[in-house]
């Protein structure tokens, strides 16, 4: 489906990111993968081409000009990127009186600015050829924010509204800007940090019944349980793939039907 295509996902060395550029390689592309760790993005990488697919690795922090411009030196060094996932970005637990504006500046540059410093190296070359694809991974806190992590839920909502910014901006010109909202997905940090709190929440018994109960209780959704990080990589699949030529500016709620609008 993507033969022939070249994609960067940042923060791919784990997680998320790692299931997301595991599935565009598996669909045909070469892939980038991103960290700031070379350990841990070449291990992602040689699990990919050990499965029979191409992969490469750009190392690099994003929330720098000089990581952005080292990673998207190494991204193109093979050949023109196609695809840009922006998918890398930090989070955290605080609260109100916790996140001091030092904090709020912070994640700002990491989870907002680092998109915008790629999409600034990559977007332009992918108008010149006529045909690229941006997606921004979001989150349904960008659209009902909780209390605690203002300033992260804040970023969300940045990064959704600059994803349509730039679907305005790429009009007819063959490239694509869409957003992926994922819900709570059980990536090894939300289950480490749901197994800590569920005694406090009186969450027991198999992991299945914890999951269940944090699910309904905590982040509540139709289906029952937390997403899978595969799931979110479906989504940004598909969109990646011509069968989406005709999406931009939109948002795709892959959640479990946490966010419950019907628009």
């Amino acid at each position: 489906m993507l033969t022939g295509r070249r994609a960067l996902v940042t923060g791919s060395s784990a997680g998320l990111g790692e299931a997301i550029a595991r599935l565009l390689a598996a669909e045909g592309a070469t892939v980038v993968v991103h960290g700031r760790s070379a350990d841990r993005a070449e291990a992602v990488a040689d699990a990919i081409r050990a499965g029979g697919a191409t992969a490469t690795v750009a190392v690099g922090d994003l929330a720098t000009d000089e990581g952005a411009e080292a990673v998207a030196d190494a991204a193109l060094a093979d050949g023109p990127v196609d695809i840009l996932v922006n998918n890398a970005g930090a989070y955290d637990q605080l609260s109100w009186a916790d996140a001091v504006p030092d904090v709020w500046a912070s994640t700002y540059n990491v989870n907002v600015i680092s998109a915008v410093r790629m999409i600034r190296r990559l977007v332009p070359g992918m108008r010149e050829r006529g045909w690229g694809r941006v997606v921004q991974i979001g989150g349904g806190l960008g659209l009902q924010p909780m209390a605690v992590q203002p300033h992260y839920n804040a970023t969300l909502a940045a990064r959704h509204n600059l994803a349509v910014a730039l679907a305005r901006e790429l009009t007819d010109t063959g490239v694509t800007s869409n957003i992926v909202s994922p819900g709570a997905i059980l990536v090894e940090s939300v289950r480490a940090l749901v197994t800590e709190i569920a005694p406090a929440h009186g969450w027991s018994g198999s992991w299945e019944q914890i999951e269940h109960a944090a699910a309904s209780e905590w982040v509540p959704n139709d289906v029952g349980r937390f997403g899978r990080p595969d799931e979110i990589a479906g989504a940004v699949a598909y969109l990646c793939s011509e069968y989406a030529a005709y999406i931009s500016g939109a948002t795709i709620r892959v959640d479990g039907g946490t966010i419950r609008s019907a628009f």
